[in-house]
């Protein structure tokens, strides 16, 4: 029991910032999904990733051939072969790739300082959304990859190796193909996961309060972009570290466009919906609280809600 207390110990201080990552993709869930859905995918995510890298490591799917080295194995959990917080990553990965796809196909709102993503039920469960969430899943790993396989150059350590060097800074395109494949999975089980009537969206009222809630996903998915570039940098690994620069610039520029195109162009319909459909969220919140709201179109100042009618959906205002 002891030695079980001090490799789960050991798990969180030998990787603290994997750790970070989870309690922002727990809040971002708690905040868009509800706590409930996130708990679930967190299993669900954890079990399919899981399962994907004992595969690979034992015949080579679905990422290609590749091996664990187990010189930390007497100092953080292990789980038949494979490091415990490896796999957990992959769903805060899977989750801030499908946070982001949303916000791209989304409307946006913007109150006062803070933007709103106005999300659907059904654009939660589209299959372009699924695309395209595995496509950012794939391409996070692009950039994480690289760095990770350099692990004995800074304080990851090298756990892992493929016995055949890959055309992209040593990592094989087998590789990406299986991150797409295993994304595309984990995203399908979460989007069936949010659909399931058994889990109602059951935001506790905390969470529904969080500021910039609904784009906590998207700002881990630029965290866990940043974070690896500046890995880059710091062992001094030139070419990789500008390329991974370009992908961030590229990624802030495309985010500033999204936003800026957006705004100009949603209209009160897609606010009235996303409220209608999430009453738990904090736009819901904010509109059951009688803050007043403008719209998007020239400022003026239509479509205030007040609290919510008994079917569920926010009433307006007389006068």
């Amino acid at each position: 029991m002891g030695d079980f207390f001090s490799r789960a110990v050991g798990t969180v201080f030998l990787r603290p910032y994997v750790f970070v990552f989870l309690i922002v993709f727990i809040l971002a869930g708690f905040s868009q999904i509800g706590w409930k859905k996130t708990l679930v995918f967190l299993l669900v995510g954890y079990f399919t990733a899981f399962i994907s890298e004992v595969s690979s490591i034992h015949n080579g799917f679905p990422y290609g051939l590749y091996h664990y080295i187990q010189t930390t194995r007497n100092r953080e959990l292990w789980v038949a072969g494979v490091p415990l917080m490896d796999s957990l990553s992959y769903v805060f990965l899977a989750y801030c790739s499908y946070s982001t796809a949303l916000f791209i196909f989304s409307p946006i709102y913007r109150h006062g300082k803070e933007l709103f993503i106005l999300d659907t039920s059904s654009l939660r469960c589209a299959w372009r959304t699924l695309l395209l969430s595995a496509f950012l899943m794939t391409f996070l790993d692009v950039v994480i990859d690289p760095v990770a396989l350099q692990g004995s150059r800074w304080f990851l350590g090298q756990i892992y190796y493929y016995p055949k060097k890959g055309l992209y800074f040593g990592v094989p395109m087998s590789n990406f193909y299986g991150w797409f494949l295993v994304a595309g999975t984990m995203i399908f089980f979460l989007q069936k996961i949010i659909s399931i009537k058994f889990f109602p969206d059951s935001i506790d009222r905390i969470f529904s309060r969080l500021p910039w809630g609904s784009f906590l996903g998207v700002f881990l998915y630029l965290g866990v972009l940043v974070f690896n570039t500046g890995i880059s940098y710091l062992i001094k690994e030139f070419p990789l570290a500008i390329v991974n620069t370009f992908y961030i610039l590229l990624f802030l520029a495309l985010c500033y466009c999204f936003v800026q195109y957006k705004l100009e162009r949603a209209n009160s319909d897609d606010l009235k919906r996303h409220i209608r459909e999430f009453p738990g969220g904090r736009l819901a919140v904010l509109m059951g609280e009688r803050i007043s709201m403008e719209d998007f179109d020239g400022g003026k100042n239509i479509h205030a809600y007040g609290r919510q009618g008994e079917d569920g959906a926010f009433q307006r205002r007389k006068g």
